[in-house]
Formats: structure tokens, sequence, C-alpha cells
């Protein structure tokens, strides 16, 4: 693997360059691209510069920029991953999970918009635009309610409030300077969603095509789940992600993470905010994170998905919905920077099947040997 400099780095066509910012979500994927031949260089942002008069370096172009990279090296990170892939694009390389889709991971306003107006179940949201309508956003929602970023991530200024007025008591908190305040200025105000079961799913995607889904078990009214384990956030202040799910009717509620920016750790992160205990309807797993048997590519639910991420040119996404009570499918995120839980994915390994991050790295091979394919016919024309 090359790390990147501060300059552009030269390449061969066959270099998948990884736009990224933080670079503990890199080795399981590097590994497996570099055991199918493939070189790896890194583009870490903040630490790279672009000469605007020059070609980008040859090969292929993916992104995993993350909705959360203000809160790690620099507040800018998102505005220079514009900047970075706007000349990529401008000098027509191929970017995985490029531009529009980059859009879509810092804005939970888009993507509840795409979704919504594409037919899928969401949760009923309030934008406030700056901190002083959002005392008058979260009043046209029924408590229990939760508040989010709209630049979103390791669960920035998720919180969740069981009366108007304790949110009153904390507001000053979204305010320019307050711990929760967020980073493009906009809260989100959200509805509570109550499921069937005490869990939430995450559907994974790659190529575009659907490969596995995780439900992640909260019967024990855990706060912090994540797949990548570790869903610490290095502010005070600063909740870690909720999806607002509560345990079955007659037990406390829950409310529930499933980051997929934290990076890998030995144990899967969990805390009890709301500690319930796990119901007797709830169903019997074997540990937080368990592949989702009953998904299958033929689902419905599943097609759907893969139409809008054909249709919203999105190559890699982890989707996170709520099955309810009715039989509703909510859908509440869209993650285009993923990482994957160990356990499932070791899990993976042991039946036989390819892990995300080799599956990853099969259709990262096939689009750099379409690239090569074009650009030879290219040369020959």
């Amino acid at each position: 693997m090359v790390p990147t400099t501060t300059s552009a780095p030269a390449s061969s066509p066959l270099t998948v360059h990884v736009i990224h910012d933080n670079p503990e979500w890199i080795p399981p994927f590097a590994t497996a691209l570099e055991t199918r031949g493939i070189e790896v260089v890194e583009w870490l942002l903040p630490d790279t510069t672009i000469d605007l008069s020059q070609e980008p370096p040859q090969g292929l172009y993916w992104s995993r920029l993350s909705a959360s990279s203000h809160t790690r090296t620099d507040p800018h990170v998102k505005e220079y991953g514009r900047a970075l892939l706007a000349w990529l694009e401008a000098g027509g390389r191929t970017v995985l999970n490029g531009a529009h889709v980059y859009e879509l991971e810092v804005s939970k306003v888009l993507q509840h918009r795409r979704l919504e107006t594409r037919g899928f179940s969401v949760p009923r949201t309030v934008a406030a635009l700056g901190a002083a309508g959002l005392a008058d956003a979260v009043r046209t929602l029924d408590p229990p309610f939760i508040t989010k970023h709209n630049q979103g991530g390791k669960g920035l200024g998720v919180r969740r409030f069981d009366s108007h007025a304790e949110f009153d008591a904390v507001a000053h908190e979204f305010a320019p300077g307050g711990d929760n305040a967020p980073n493009d200025g906009i809260t989100l105000a959200q509805e509570y969603v109550r499921p069937a079961q005490p869990f939430i799913t995450r559907a994974e995607f790659i190529g575009g095509r659907f490969h596995y889904a995780v439900r992640v078990d909260v019967s024990a009214g855990s706060f912090e789940l994540c797949p990548a384990e570790a869903c610490e956030i290095p502010q005070p202040g600063i909740s870690t992600a909720v999806c607002a799910v509560p345990a079955p009717e007659g037990t406390a509620g829950t409310a529930v993470t499933t980051d997929p920016e934290a990076a890998p750790g030995p144990e899967a992160a969990s805390g009890s905010e709301t500690a319930s205990g796990p119901s007797p309807d709830a169903p019997q797993l074997t540990g937080l994170f368990t592949r989702r048997e009953d998904l299958t590519r033929e689902s419905p639910l599943v097609q759907r998905l893969e139409a809008f991420l054909a249709e919203q040119r999105i190559d890699i996404a982890g989707i996170e919905f709520i099955d309810t009570a009715d039989g509703d499918q909510v859908i509440y995120d869209i993650n285009t920077n993923t990482n994957y839980n160990p356990a499932v994915e070791s899990a993976e390994t042991s039946a036989g099947r390819l892990s995300a991050a080799d599956r990853i790295a099969e259709f990262i091979a096939r689009e750099l040997a379409e690239q090569a394919t074009v650009s030879g016919e290219h040369a020959a024309a």
C-alpha cells in the first residue's frame, strides 16, 4: 500500500486510489485488494495538494470520505473532498461513490428527500436551518422524538427527548458554540419509530448488488451498537448515534446506533442508556450482530433498494431500516462510507462465503479490468 504524499502520486491504470479521512478504516480493504495484485494508493485528507493545471493520475478512484470527517483532524475536510472529487471528475477519472454520492453522505436532508420521493417509508422529519427554529421544529412532533445533525456520522447531535420541556432545558447546546451545535448549522427533529421486535436491520450493497443484511439486536436496551464495534465520540456532550428504536410495548424504550464509521476494535461497543432487559418475544440471537437470513436478493425491499442505488449511481452502501409493528419498513439512514462487523465477517468466511472486503476487492478488480479494456480500445482507435 502506497501512502499518500502532499502531491498527487504517480500510478498506473491498474491502481486503485482510496480517498479517505481515517487511516484506521483502510487495512482490511487494502489487504483484500493487494492479495489480488491491485496496487493501492491512499489519498488522506487533509494531507493532499492538487495541481489544477495537471491531469489526475491514471487509475480507478474510490471515495471513502465520511460525514464525520470534521470531527477528526480539520473542520474543512468536507470541502477538501468536494474540491478533490471535482478535479478528478473534471479530469475524466472514474470515481466509485463519486461527488454526487458524497453529497448524499453529508446530508440527511438529501437522503430523506431522495428516499421519500421514490416511495420509501421514512421517519417524519423537520429540518431546523439554524438553532433559532429548532424549538419550533420539535414542537411539530409528539414526544418521544429525537434530534440529529444533518451532516451526521458518529451519532453527531443525536439525542432522545421524552418531552418538549426536556428539550427546552438543553436547547442552548444546539446553538453555535454549544456541545451539540451542527457543523453545517442544520439540526433535524425526527419522530421516534417503534419496531415490531427489538432489532434494526442494516442491508449492505456492493457494486450496487445486495451482499447481506445484518440484524442488530437491541433487546438488552443498548444505547451504543455499531457494526464496526467502537462507537465512541471524542467530543464532550455529544451522544452516540441513535436510530430511535424502542423496545416492545410494555418495556422501556431503546435507542440504538449502527454507526458504520467507527473504527474496528477488539469487542463490540455497548452501553446501557435505557436498559429494558430482553423481551420474551425477542428473537433469540447469538450476538449483537448477526446475518439476517430471511432477507435475500429476492426480497421486495432489497429489490427496490437495488433499483434505487442504480438510479442514484451508488456503488457501495449500507442502508438501515426498522420493521414496524404494522408491517412497514422505515428507512432512516444511507451510509456510503461503510465498515463491517468482524464477527459477521468471520461467520461469512467460516460458511464459505466471501467477506465484504473480499467482495469489494472483486468488484474493484472487475472495474479495473473494464477500465483497462476501454483504455485499450481507445488506444487502438
